[in-house]
């Protein structure tokens, strides 16, 4: 291993649970390890992770009793998002590190037979693939998924595509299909695609006439670089965003916007990802999601320190019951305006609340 490899590894073995809670969500805590199927994210308790530093050993080591692997958390970095070059690791390590990236260096493109540079499976390119393969939602179960969620947004809306067959495979039966998604991309501030996020979709109707999620153990899954990046939604690159709203899930953000449709706002898609979200330019004053059970809430928090030491205003908003879908669905546009109305500052609230 190459000196900032190693130094990446240790690094990531000073926040080992934060590392785990995003990379191998399937796992749970348990003493000093956090134990979790494989390296790949299946659930399970074969594979454990030290995550803290004892006489065993550095914290961030893991071993696989099933198969004897063992490794750090480089490796479950790179098995856990799929990736094929040290380079795409080591990008996604710093990211979620926080790190300034090192300057870029050329690379060696793979072609295939059509003469196409193909890209690495989980990378930014994978993702920009995806997306390009995809169609606007506008007539698609994924627009009809989104009405019944109450979610209602704007055609100009560029962050949203529909995939009618979208590649998935089962972490723990290794069995694949293919399923209609939602696909929603993640850019940076300039508007560069870097990852998305597919929430896969039932092909049928429910009693209701309404379109659901698939039945499926992990029916939302994200690919690429998503640290720092968001699924924006009123983002106008270049354009200075003084007053925004943050937030974890993609839902919850899409349904300020549907009762805020001027205000622009980002879904970080994890609590982690949440707490590094870039601020743009101009940006004065910052709303942030919170769920009523405090979910995230180191996320949370996390953003709100970093946004006060960029000067800029953090307030929280927050439901009345689970979430702000659930708000939207339950209580209507027209309540969930009201409520917003009085955790906004009044000259945002002015601005930015169609129903006052």
């Amino acid at each position: 291993m190459t000196g900032s490899a190693s130094e990446l590894a240790r690094r990531l073995g000073d926040h080992a649970e934060a590392v785990c809670r995003e990379y191998l969500s399937n796992g749970h805590r348990s003493g000093n390890h956090w134990m979790v199927g494989d390296v790949r994210n299946t659930r399970g308790r074969s594979m454990h992770v030290r995550l803290k530093a004892n006489a065993k050993g550095a914290a961030g080591k893991w071993v696989d009793e099933a198969n004897g692997q063992h490794g750090d958390l480089l490796d479950v970095i790179e098995h856990s998002c799929g990736l094929v070059d040290f380079r795409e690791v080591a990008d996604e390590a710093r990211r979620f590190l926080a790190m300034p990236l090192p300057p870029p260096q050329p690379q060696t493109q793979t072609h295939g037979a059509q003469g196409q540079t193909a890209a690495a499976r989980g990378s930014s390119g994978a993702a920009r693939r995806l997306f390009g393969m995809s169609q606007p939602i506008a007539g698609t179960l994924a627009e009809r998924y989104l009405a019944g969620r109450g979610i209602v947004l704007s055609i100009s809306e560029r962050a949203l595509r529909f995939h009618p067959g979208c590649y998935y495979r089962d972490l723990v039966t290794d069995e694949t299909q293919t399923l209609p998604a939602l696909i929603a991309a993640v850019t940076s501030l300039e508007g560069r695609i870097t990852g998305l996020q597919r929430t896969y979709l039932s092909p049928w109707l429910d009693p209701n006439g309404k379109v659901g999620k698939a039945q499926l153990a992990d029916p939302r899954r994200s690919l690429g670089h998503l640290l720092g990046n968001g699924i924006w939604l009123g983002l106008q690159p270049g354009v200075p965003v003084p007053v925004m709203a943050a937030g974890e899930g993609f839902e919850t953000m899409a349904s300020l916007r549907t009762v805020m449709p001027a205000l622009p706002v980002a879904a970080a898609t994890s609590a982690n990802h949440l707490a590094g979200l870039i601020f743009p330019s101009g940006c004065r004053r910052l709303y942030i999601a919170a769920d009523a059970d405090a979910a995230g809430r180191h996320g949370i928090e996390r953003l709100s320190q970093r946004a006060g030491a960029a000067g800029i205003l953090a307030l929280e908003l927050r439901p009345r019951l689970g979430d702000f879908n659930d708000d939207l669905r339950h209580l209507g546009p027209t309540h969930l305006a009201a409520w917003l109305g009085d955790q906004l500052v009044p000259e945002d609230a002015r601005l930015f609340l169609p129903f006052e």
